[in-house]
């Protein structure tokens, strides 16, 4: 380690670190980078920053004229900030009273306010990422890059022009767009038919929505305006809601929602839709076959699913293959046909999470700077952002049955957990599932609150290969909600204490 950071530290003395920001009136720099990452979404800029930060003269390429890619401008983030502020209405419309917050007069919501907010803190993240590309001397490049061959990437420039980048090593980080739908085409500037980037800028609170695709997304979005009082029905081609969690998690998930006051059309498929002035008009029918029925709402919101983003990137011309998915394919170093080339985030298989991005990006500069850079993909969590969050990572039960791995499961639900209940959210529980022979945690998923939270514990947890006695016997403050991973741990190799 200290040997590696000395190394470091002598490649930053010796470059400068001088900002540098491309337009049609700036000159060509006429040195080779040694590297140039083709978007600046999570992937892209922590790859540029940590190419700089380990003295390596760097250069990153962002068309959407703002960094922080999908994740900061119309995905993650915003969607936080609608999820939290229609949170705090709910919980003053529905919850504030139980605690003694009494309002005298009617509540209401205003969705302008709501949207600015959103907005600003987009701008101060976004805003931030530009900073710390110019704090490490990355130059940022606006425009749309296309590789032109092994060591070229030429940009066209957002501002008019274009400029042609020469590199040792070539980094493709660009992202992920929304997968259509066919029978349901998206309109963002109608406003009727919206995929997750119009849904984010809904102006008024949609009496009737649908939902198609029972995802994340989809949930999370339904979320808010379910909470704003829309009524939201969610319809799902296959036979449950989040196909890639834990199915007791996921079954647990939809009886919750549907307390909170979602519908759900399962097993269902929409063939087609009518915008119409006052709302659309979708006619679905069982995914196998079957009649068809109509319904209309006033906003569909199309969540099946994203694909890669590699159009325009010069990817055939010089030999790089996809697979059926349209994923870029790569060794386990992140490296394409092409040596000098690499590929990370969305762009590769995987799961498409902004963090996953981010540990690719660090891991293939490491690699490239010629240390031993490494993602634990069984490490991976995923998070639901809704109320309560739904978190897992590692193996599914599901998954260990079909690799024939004998385990052991362990539950404890948050009504058993004190801090849960002082704070009125006890719904959900934590899972636990642990190699029968050694006690090794191979998976947790956690329905309840704070869950996106708690999942770090287990991710370390798994990295590290600790026991679900290990982790019971490590002393959790009390009362905390990660008493109930605690407990969950315990009831996994032996018993709970409060349950």
């Amino acid at each position: 380690m200290f040997s590696t950071k000395f190394a470091v530290n002598s490649l930053q003395r010796n470059r400068s670190t001088a900002w540098r920001s491309f337009s049609k009136t700036t000159a060509t720099f006429a040195d080779q980078y040694d590297v140039v990452i083709v978007g600046g979404g999570p992937g892209g800029y922590v790859a540029a920053i940590k190419s700089a930060q380990l003295g390596m003269k760097t250069a990153c390429v962002e068309m959407r004229g703002r960094l922080g890619g999908t994740c900061l401008n119309v995905g993650c983030i915003p969607s936080k900030a609608l999820l939290q502020s229609s949170h705090h209405y709910h919980d003053a419309k529905h919850h504030f009273a139980d605690h003694g917050i009494v309002f005298d007069g009617d509540l209401s919501m205003d969705i302008d306010k709501m949207q600015d907010t959103k907005s600003k803190t987009v701008e101060g993240l976004t805003g931030g990422i530009e900073y710390l590309l110019k704090k490490y001397g990355v130059d940022y490049v606006k425009g749309k890059g296309k590789i032109t061959g092994p060591n070229g990437v030429e940009v066209a420039l957002t501002d008019g022009g274009s400029e042609s980048l020469d590199t040792k090593n070539i980094i493709i980080a660009s992202g992920s767009e929304v997968t259509p739908l066919p029978p349901v085409p998206v309109d963002n500037a109608g406003g009727k038919v919206v995929d997750s980037t119009g849904a984010l800028e809904i102006g008024t609170i949609p009496k009737k929505m649908a939902v198609v695709g029972g995802g994340v997304i989809g949930l999370e979005m339904g979320s808010v305006w379910s909470r704003l009082g829309a009524e939201v029905t969610v319809i799902e081609f296959l036979d449950r809601i989040l196909p890639m969690n834990d199915t007791e998690v996921a079954k647990k998930f939809q009886t919750i929602l549907k307390k909170q006051g979602f519908k759900f059309n399962l097993k269902t498929k929409v063939v087609k839709s009518v915008v119409e002035d006052d709302g659309v008009v979708l006619t679905t029918e069982p995914s196998k076959g079957g009649d068809a029925k109509e319904e209309k709402f006033d906003v569909v919101l199309v969540s099946t699913g994203r694909r890669p983003y590699t159009e325009g990137l010069g990817l055939e011309d010089v030999g790089i293959q996809t697979d059926k998915l349209g994923r870029i394919e790569v060794d386990s170093h992140f490296k394409t046909a092409v040596p000098s080339i690499f590929a990370i985030g969305d762009a590769i298989s995987g799961p498409m999470l902004a963090h996953k991005a981010e540990e690719e990006g660090i891991a293939c500069v490491e690699t490239i700077a010629g240390f031993a850079g490494h993602v634990c993909y069984d490490a991976i969590p995923g998070v639901v952002y809704t109320y309560p969050e739904v978190a897992d990572v590692g193996k599914t039960e599901e998954e260990l049955k079909e690799a024939g791995i004998a385990y052991n499961v362990g539950n404890f639900p948050f009504a058993a957990n004190s801090r849960a209940r002082a704070n009125g959210s006890a719904d959900g529980f934590v899972k636990v599932l642990a190699d029968k022979e050694t006690d090794k945690i191979l998976g947790v998923h956690i329905i309840g609150p704070n869950a996106g939270e708690m999942i770090a514990e287990a991710v370390i947890a798994i990295e590290y290969g600790a026991s679900s006695e290990d982790m019971a016997r490590t002393c959790h403050a009390h009362p905390t909600l990660s008493e109930a991973f605690k407990e969950a741990c315990m009831d996994t190799y032996d018993q709970p204490i409060h349950f």
